[in-house]
């Protein structure tokens, strides 16, 4: 009965599970290649009306879509190299009516994609807003959707007799992939340089907590803490150092300025600050220097100044909300 199944092309359940497979990991890879070049392009071509995207986030995404590449690509490969060795043995395979389905669906998808790439490209000329990130963000579609249109296209069209050509794009397609995340992690940095980089937000969070600590405890006693143990009146518990679980340093500077240190691993110039919200954080009332946290890979003080005018309009202001009016005689 297999035999039969096999001479006829009479697709079975192995052939649909090697196909499904097959069509959901190249859909996959291609995800994770458009996502990681749209990173990539945010980095080298920072939008100007979009400040925050190229934040930590940016990062994420790329090592969601470099560990999406890692594992769909070879899975992609190893699988059609298993349908490519039956069709080998069994040409009547190529027929098998779940192959000519998801290739033909691919088709649609690409060809679908690539409408819409150009679309929304009309449209965004029209009206005036076509960003060089943009236009590359597009080109990065397309190219995609138009090799996996060409590809099965040719592949829908060849027939019985043999070729090297799947083997060379094979491996052509798998140098792009690897060069791709290459060079996404050479302007990234290392996973080495983003745990220490993960650090510092901790640092520099743990920072933006004491000040904001120091700040209340001088708003209710009008005088600074001699120590940061004197923050606990108000239920604080004072963070430390994540990685070395050293306590932050702490001292008062005059009557109304302190100074907050911390040991960090990486460099965070101004540039580099205002692309992540976290970092470019300013607590309104305060002074901050350096401005937007940034700190080189060494031990930096934050030296922080209170501005008595501005908490006592706020508190000016929170009396006359909370003072009833006297009604009229």
């Amino acid at each position: 009965m297999e035999n039969s199944n096999v001479s006829t092309g009479k697709e079975t359940a192995k052939d649909a599970f090697l196909h499904l497979l097959s069509a959901a990991t190249i859909y996959m890879s291609v995800i994770g290649f458009i996502a990681l070049w749209w990173q990539i392009v945010n980095f080298l071509v920072p939008d100007k009306l979009n400040q925050w995207e190229n934040g930590s986030g940016t990062y994420m995404t790329m090592i969601w879509a470099t560990s999406m590449l890692a594992v769909t690509f070879p899975v992609h490969i190893l699988v059609s190299w298993f349908i490519g060795k039956d069709m080998r043995a069994n040409p009547a395979k190529r027929e098998v009516g779940v192959r000519k389905w998801l290739w033909y669906i691919t088709l649609f998808v690409s060809a679908i994609t690539m409408i819409i790439d150009l679309v929304i490209l009309i449209f965004n000329f029209l009206r005036g807003d076509l960003s060089t990130q943009f236009f590359l963000k597009l080109v990065v579609v397309l190219a995609a959707a138009g090799a996996v249109f060409g590809y099965y296209l040719w592949d829908l069209r060849k027939r019985n007799s043999p070729s090297d050509k799947p083997k060379k794009i094979a491996w052509a397609v798998a140098v792009v992939m690897l060069a791709s995340v290459v060079f996404g992690f050479s302007l990234f940095g290392s996973p080495a340089k983003q745990r220490d980089s993960r650090f510092d937000e901790q640092r520099v969070g743990n920072l933006q907590e004491i000040q904001n600590s120091v700040a209340s405890y001088w708003q209710q006693k009008k005088v600074l803490p001699a120590d940061l143990s004197e923050l606990s009146f108000m239920g604080y518990v004072v963070s430390k150092d994540q990685e070395t679980g050293k306590p932050y340093e702490y001292s008062v500077t005059g009557d109304l300025s302190f100074e907050i240190c911390a040991e960090f691993k990486t460099v965070l110039s101004e540039k580099d600050a205002e692309k992540g919200m976290y970092y470019y954080y300013v607590q309104a009332g305060l002074k901050t220097v350096p401005q937007k946290w940034v700190h080189g890979a060494e031990r930096t003080c934050f030296q922080t100044t209170i501005d008595p005018d501005f908490f006592k309009d706020i508190k000016e202001f929170e009396t006359e909300k909370t003072v009833p009016a006297v009604p009229a005689d």
